[in-house]
């Protein structure tokens, strides 16, 4: 059964098997593991994880492509969620057993939603394993001072330690992207920094909403000069220079 990509679902299916090895060494499946899988696409990566695993669960949207996964993967312990994975539930798949283990090759046009929206499941998470575009990995692993450093970078570093691993060409997928692909590796932090999380993006999407302006004017809204400097922020700094736990600081600050 041949399977054409599909724009409207960002589809770039990977299949460099010396690039697929690498990602399942970074991984390192075990038997038990609950692994859930994003976006399998065609099964070039799902193949590779059930070969080390007793059962995977994978979330697609592509109807087309959950059955072409049902022909290939017929009674191989692939448990197959036709679901949007912005709207899936991932905290049904939990148990006593151990926690989550994500995977996924992520489309590209709803990455950062999609980040979020896993980011609410993180205490049920041992490990995230991403492909994205490079370029939303730079900024997700970001520090403060560079051009790449902003809202994504700040909201995800509150709630993981995240490294990028390696990058991946254009010319491992089919068809190839415009843009250089990487992986990153995201592991949840047991105790974030403690904020209410609604109240720190409320601040981290006003800072960064005006990035070109100094602290003091983009979020003069929030804050009186000396509420900053008694957070010990410089209100003559720009957004893009203020580290994570200023912005913390500042969260705190406000919800008193």
């Amino acid at each position: 059964m041949r399977h054409l990509p599909k724009k409207r679902f960002g589809q770039n299916f990977l299949h460099d098997a010396g690039v697929l090895q690498q990602i399942i060494e970074a991984i390192a499946p075990a038997p038990e593991d609950r692994m859930i899988e994003i976006g399998p696409g065609k099964g070039a990566m799902t193949a590779r994880l059930l070969a080390h695993l007793n059962e995977l669960h994978v979330v697609e949207l592509d109807r087309d492509l959950v059955t072409l996964l049902q022909k290939t993967f017929a009674n191989r312990g692939l448990t197959i969620h036709s679901a949007d994975a912005l709207q899936f539930q991932f905290d049904q798949l939990r148990t006593d057993e151990g926690k989550l283990r994500i995977v996924g090759n992520l489309p590209y046009n709803i990455s950062t939603p999609l980040l979020f929206h896993l980011a609410q499941y993180a205490p049920l998470v041992k490990d995230q394993h991403f492909m994205l575009q490079k370029e939303v990995v730079e900024r997700m692993v970001a520090t403060p001072g560079g051009r790449d450093y902003g809202r994504l970078s700040v909201m995800l570093q509150w709630r993981y330690q995240m490294a990028q691993l390696f990058v991946v060409p254009p010319q491992a997928f089919d068809p190839p992207p415009k843009v250089e692909s990487a992986i990153v590796r995201m592991i949840p932090i047991a105790q974030p920094l403690a904020c209410e999380q609604h109240i720190l993006e409320q601040v981290v999407t006003t800072a960064f909403s005006q990035r070109r302006k100094v602290i003091r004017n983009s979020l003069g809204s929030l804050f009186s000069e000396s509420q900053l400097i008694e957070a010990g922020v410089n209100p003559q700094a720009r957004p893009e220079t203020i580290g994570l736990e200023a912005y913390v600081h500042l969260a705190r600050l406000f919800s008193a």
